[in-house]
């Protein structure tokens, strides 16, 4: 565990009808405390809890892996602005802490691609502006090494596979052992078989001394055993079982009958 809980700062008077603090679960919110591996946030679209999970990774000071840093990220103004309001309380530093929303993959390989193009032409100016001889040898094979490592992280065309190809890959990249995660819908782009191979996965970082804190609406990737799922409902979190998610019910019972659902919601 390094994050363990939140509360609201006394010192600070947010505007209570600007966002994020006119969503009921924002401005009632007056501690968190997290003491699982891995805490779901679970709820119906517009609950709150894709904002509390940004703004938590905003107070952790966590690395956004798209192609915008999280300090200068305009659609995580209101992260900021959650960050400001609370506490964190730390048991221990994380080693990475690391904040991935799924539609930041695509802006992430662009980022990476065009980190690796603007390598090049720096290689390719060293060459062109140094006298030859070991210093430009030296600095070109610097600047060379420093591609080579992002191919072999993230391949020479990191935008060549699907997108769920591509956040799966990524994931098995930047999820590295002790580390802190805040991820918000991971399972979007995925397969249910990826989405079973991302079970694993969490599982197995778990044991290598990682954190995760996730927005889902993933009835598979809540039935990780040992984590914590907290329902965001009617402006309020509260500690909930698996068997009783909505989502749950509402995937087994379409499961179970398909037909029968169909047949009422088409009625």
């Amino acid at each position: 565990m390094y994050l363990t809980g939140l509360r609201r700062r006394l010192d600070h008077a947010p505007d209570l009808a600007s966002f994020p603090w006119s969503l009921p679960l924002v401005r009632d919110l007056a501690e968190l405390r997290l003491d699982a591996p891995v805490t779901f946030l679970v709820g119906e679209n517009g609950s709150g809890k894709s904002t509390l999970l940004e703004g938590m990774a905003a107070g952790m000071d966590a690395v956004a892996a798209g192609r915008r840093d999280l300090g200068r990220d305009p659609s995580l103004a209101a992260a900021r602005a959650f960050a400001a309001g609370f506490i964190f309380a730390r048991r221990r530093h994380a080693r990475t802490r690391l904040f991935l929303r799924a539609e930041d993959v695509f802006g992430f390989t662009l980022r990476v691609g065009e980190d690796m193009e603007g390598l090049d032409a720096e290689a390719r100016a060293l060459a062109a502006a140094l006298p030859p001889g070991y210093g430009r040898q030296l600095a070109v094979g610097v600047v060379r090494g420093q591609h080579q490592a992002l191919s072999r992280a993230y391949g020479e065309q990191p935008d060549a596979r699907s997108h769920g190809e591509t956040f799966l890959h990524l994931l098995q990249r930047r999820l590295v052992p002790n580390g802190l995660y805040f991820l918000d819908e991971p399972e979007t782009p995925l397969s249910p078989t990826r989405v079973l191979a991302l079970l694993a996965l969490l599982a197995e970082r778990v044991t290598q001394g990682c954190q995760f804190v996730i927005a889902t609406h993933s009835p598979m990737l809540l039935a990780l055993p040992g984590a914590a799922i907290l329902l965001a409902e009617d402006g309020r979190l509260r500690p909930a079982a698996w068997d009783e998610l909505e989502h749950v019910r509402v995937t087994r019972a379409f499961l179970n009958d398909p037909a029968a659902v169909l047949s009422k919601l088409l009625s």
